[in-house]
């Protein structure tokens, strides 16, 4: 998939567990995995507003585009 997901990288850097950003969004710890893991079709805007939000950060250090192989 083109849509690369970083919430990794933004959770290491703001150095909090997934378990407790999944507790401050309302959602469970298997829901935010598959949004980390890039299985999620698709995501909330406010989901991806709340996320912002937690980890003061810009919708840009989460989801980054990577142009596919021609």
């Amino acid at each position: 998939m083109p849509i690369i997901i970083n919430l990794d990288v933004m959770l290491a850097k703001r150095k909090m567990r997934s378990t407790e950003l999944a507790e401050k969004l309302g959602i469970t710890t298997a829901n935010l995995s598959i949004i980390k893991t890039g299985k999620a079709k698709a995501i909330r805007l406010t989901t991806l507003e709340a996320i912002c939000e937690i980890l003061d950060c810009q919708p840009a250090d989460i989801l980054e585009y990577v142009k596919g192989e021609e």
